[in-house]
């Protein structure tokens, strides 16, 4: 079963931006710095000056009548208090400075006597019975305002309960908002899939937006909260419980899908079944393969410019491809269990073998950690049954070569079978017996290299190639570069003797599937298709452990196979 993920990406980027609004908004003013000594002093001097007497009358010197440097003293020393009080002015009330950090699990509240600047919590609830001098903000639980809230109250998959002063916004998101008869939004008031439930006395004076609060959508964040904390928070994608039987809608859609695939198309669900049962290492590295060459293929698509057109039918191919492997993959499932009652009749039909695997999965689907690895497991396992049908499919289907059948031996020559005597010529001169034929070199006639050979064959080429390069690199430093020399040197000796000292040693030679001489080109091609099968972790040369015909992805590109000759055939 196959879940949207739109409607989850777009949560989590919503989410993500609601918690971190309050941290970007809160903006401390920064205290005052506190005047200098000489201008506090100056206006002091200046006022004494003003004051001071015209007479000649000698008077005692009052304090608009000290001295620059002591008005300078006495400023600086009344500047302090007067600094120290404002800054403790500034901060009354407010229990804890700075930015609040959010709060990860479990509640929070701020009790009625206490005033903060935010509160953010993140899988659990906030409750606001005192004062908030900016945000309340709850991703993944409820946020409660009983108090006043000076900037907005957000929930994130969470109710929105106001019951007293929010200076900004209100919002719910994929939640309800529920206004008390005692709420006052000073902003707007938002509600994003879920409904708004409003009492008489609450106020609004801003605008009130309901997005996709309607129909189907009405409920759906308290559905996907539920499945959150039910499934997702568990590791499986089914359960049962309240508000989750969207999810089995969705479950029981993909069910009809996969049964309307095995109406239409029984014989292919039943051939990838048997791919999975007969040939399971194959299938397992073609699954393996499919999900390694996906993104590399698409990203080789839109480096080439022409190719993004080609991506969306790529995207295509893959999902349906995936969806009928998933069918053919229930169908297996379901197969274990109606064999048990025979294979004819109503139990033997794929269409019973799907639904009973359908009914099976949905069950391991509820175990938690387990129902997400097999729901991620059998897709990828049905692609690569998909896949590896595809490429069975593909090979040619060759005649069997019937083998020669010698002509009978006559009863008295038995003794001769061994050792056969001379036959007379016309002048009675004895004519040696006819050699025996040798058998051609062919791809038809000869058996095909296994994987081990193989290796055996390249191991010594390698270190021949290795060997030479270490030689080059001690008379031209950068020149001995070992996978250039080894390709050139496979290319080589390929077009000109259809083999490599290795495989002269092991027995092997390179053959084309069509028994035409092997040429420069081919020769070429193959070499250069040796790197795609090296690049994928060389899964292109493992492939020959798996394949009917003994070809690795180089073989298969370039139209050859490599065969063992008899002893004593000649290979240079």
């Amino acid at each position: 079963m196959n879940k949207p993920r739109l409607p989850f990406l777009f949560a989590c980027w919503l989410t993500l931006t609601l918690a971190l609004l309050p941290v970007l908004r809160a903006e401390e003013t920064p205290p005052a710095a506190p005047a200098p000594a000489a201008e506090t002093a100056a206006p002091v001097a200046e006022k004494s000056a003003e004051a001071a007497p015209t007479d000649d009358k000698a008077v005692t010197p009052s304090d608009d009548e000290k001295p620059a440097g002591e008005l300078r003293e006495l400023g600086a020393e009344e500047s302090r208090p007067a600094t120290k009080k404002k800054s403790s002015r500034r901060t009354r009330g407010v229990h804890g400075s700075g930015d609040q950090p959010p709060h990860f699990g479990g509640d929070q509240t701020i009790s009625a006597d206490k005033t903060r600047s935010e509160a953010v919590t993140i899988f659990g609830n906030t409750t606001v019975d005192g004062h908030l001098t900016d945000a309340a903000v709850s991703v993944f639980g409820n946020t409660t305002v009983n108090g006043t809230v000076d900037q907005a109250a957000v929930s994130v998959f969470g109710t929105t309960t106001v019951n007293g002063k929010v200076g900004d916004a209100a919002v719910a998101v994929f939640g309800d908002l529920v206004l008390g008869p005692k709420a006052e939004i000073g902003g707007e008031t938002v509600v994003v899939f879920g409904k708004l439930i409003r009492s008489p006395g609450a106020q609004t004076h801003g605008g009130v937006q309901e997005v996709g609060s309607f129909g189907p959508f009405r409920n759906l964040g308290g559905g996907l909260r539920a499945w959150f904390n039910s499934c997702l928070l568990m590791a499986r994608p089914l359960w049962i419980g309240e508000n989750l039987g969207w999810a089995w809608i969705v479950a029981a859609c993909f069910l009809v899908f996969y049964l309307l695939l095995a109406l239409l198309f029984p014989t292919g669900i039943e051939k990838c079944v048997e791919v999975l049962e007969q040939k399971p290492g194959g299938t397992f590295l073609a699954a393996l393969l499919a999900m390694m060459l996906t993104p590399i293929i698409t990203i080789l698509l839109a480096i080439t410019g022409v190719g993004i057109l080609l991506i969306p039918f790529l995207i295509v191919g893959l999902i349906f491809g995936t969806l009928f492997g998933k069918a053919a993959v229930l169908g297996w499932l379901g197969r274990r269990v109606t064999r048990l009652f025979g294979s004819d009749g109503v139990m033997g039909s794929v269409f019973v073998a799907v639904l009973i695997g359908s009914l099976i999965t949905w069950g391991l689907y509820m175990v938690p950690v387990l129902g997400f690895l097999l729901f991620k497991f059998f897709g990828i396992l049905g692609l690569g049954m998909v896949v590896y049908r595809l490429v069975l499919s593909m090979k040619r289907d060759k005649p069997p070569v019937a083998a020669a059948v010698p002509p009978p031996v006559p009863a008295m020559a038995a003794g001769f079978a061994d050792n056969p005597p001379p036959v007379a010529g016309p002048e009675g001169a004895a004519v040696p017996a006819a050699a025996p034929v040798a058998t051609p070199v062919s791809a038809d006639t000869l058996p095909r290299a296994g994987f081990w050979l193989r290796v055996a064959a390249s191991a010594l080429d390698a270190i021949l190639i290795g060997m030479l390069c270490g030689f080059l690199g001690t008379m031209w430093h950068g020149f001995a570069v070992f996978p250039f020399w080894f390709a050139v040197y496979c290319a080589a000796m390929w077009a000109n003797k259809g083999t490599t000292i290795g495989g002269i040693i092991c027995g092997l030679k390179v053959v084309r599937l069509d028994d035409r001489p092997l040429d420069w080109t081919v020769a070429v091609v193959r070499a250069l298709g040796a790197f795609l099968s090296l690049a994928v972790a060389g899964l292109g040369f493992i492939w020959v452990a798996f394949d009917d015909e003994k070809q690795s992805w180089h073989d298969k590109i370039a139209g050859t196979t490599i065969v063992r000759v008899p002893k004593g055939t000649a290979l240079l």
